[in-house]
């Protein structure tokens, strides 16, 4: 594969690239780049997490990159997940591993990583005050959202530590391209900032877009809260779909979902059918009784974007399709935890009480 396609494929990973010349050089220099995400393990993996993260992984893998998926234990126990406990949140690492085995992540290129295995390297905590000691601490509060907070939660003094190790984490795991959510990158870019300053490299930022909840959005939203008031969240769990939701929940929660007739923008139910069911499938049909002129197919996201603008997909229709096409991507996942040690650890994780 040339360049210019590898390029493209991981700009169709990246809502935001920093900065796309940087990437070209990286590609034209470096044969095999290194690329990664974290994940807090702190509770059940929602569609965002799962579905989404393995089709942006396979893309970055395709285009020649070492994918490195972290489960931040350490940042989560920092950032009190799980009442702090960190036995139950690194029990949560292992089910979040098992998730992406089953749900069609290309394994061959993928790492596993905890912040477990490098904590004990001092060679870590040196970046982590170096860092630390090239910002200042309003500048760490403003990253916040990474979080999943505002500036206005962030109160514990383990929180201030949390994005100076988000930060480290990128130099330490000797990733090249630092490829979160859109909500990551207030973080990302003060490690482009201080990299250089320290003798590192300035990594290059390939930043996803945040999958929608389905709640309807609240009348106001400060500009600065966006990302995190409207994203999918396993803290508000009848408006996020998880991968081992049965498909009756599925149904329940898609039908319940905001899909303002006609319109595109804002609207959770269209996203979902552009990000994840048009990745994985050649043709989406919607089954509609004949009265309501039967069953209708799509070949792509634009001819279904197009006939919603119309008024030619009725919302519930939308919602029934969509539902059914995503219980068909999450068998496999439900099936993996149906039996054996995966059925045990979802019994074990489940019995946790999520926390913020």
């Amino acid at each position: 594969m040339d360049i210019d396609k590898r390029i493209e494929l991981i700009k169709e990973v990246g809502e935001e690239v920093l900065t796309e010349q940087e990437l070209r050089e990286l590609l034209e220099t470096k044969k095999r780049p290194i690329a990664y995400d974290g994940f807090e393990p702190s509770g059940k993996i929602h569609i965002a997490q799962g579905l989404l993260r393995a089709i942006n992984v396979n893309k970055m893998t395709q285009a020649g990159v070492l994918f490195k998926l972290f489960a931040a234990d350490w940042h989560a126990w920092a950032n009190n997940k799980l009442g702090g406990d960190l036995e139950k949140i690194q029990t949560c690492g292992d089910y979040m591993i098992e998730v992406w085995k089953a749900c069609g992540m290309d394994m061959k290129n993928v790492e596993f990583v905890r912040a477990s295995d490098m904590v004990n390297d001092p060679e870590y905590w040196k970046k982590v005050v170096e860092i630390s000691r090239n910002t200042t601490v309003k500048r760490i509060v403003r990253t916040g959202q990474i979080m999943g907070r505002k500036e206005s939660d962030v109160q514990q003094a383990s929180q201030i530590l949390y994005p100076c190790m988000q930060a480290a984490d990128i130099f330490w795991l000797e990733a090249d391209i630092a490829q979160l959510g859109m909500d990551q990158r207030k973080v990302n870019v003060l490690a482009r900032e201080v990299g250089p300053k320290l003798g590192y490299w300035k990594p290059i930022v390939v930043s996803h877009h945040m999958l929608l909840g389905l709640a309807k959005p609240p009348a106001e939203i400060a500009i600065e809260d966006k990302v995190l008031e409207l994203k999918m969240s396993k803290s508000k769990p009848e408006t996020a779909i998880f991968m081992t939701d049965d498909s009756d929940a599925v149904l329940r929660k898609m039908n319940k979902a905001y899909c303002p007739e006609k319109q595109v923008e804002g609207n959770p139910v269209l996203e979902y059918a552009k990000h994840i069911v048009f990745e994985r499938t050649k043709k989406f049909t919607i089954e509609r009784p004949d009265k309501f002129g039967g069953d209708v197919a799509f070949e792509n996201y634009a001819e279904l974007e197009k006939a919603y603008v119309n008024g030619d997909i009725h919302p519930a229709d939308l919602k029934k399709g969509v539902g059914t096409a995503l219980n068909e991507q999450l068998e496999p996942v439900r099936k993996h935890f149906s039996s054996g040690k995966p059925k045990k650890l979802l019994e074990t994780i489940s019995s946790y009480k999520v926390t913020r």
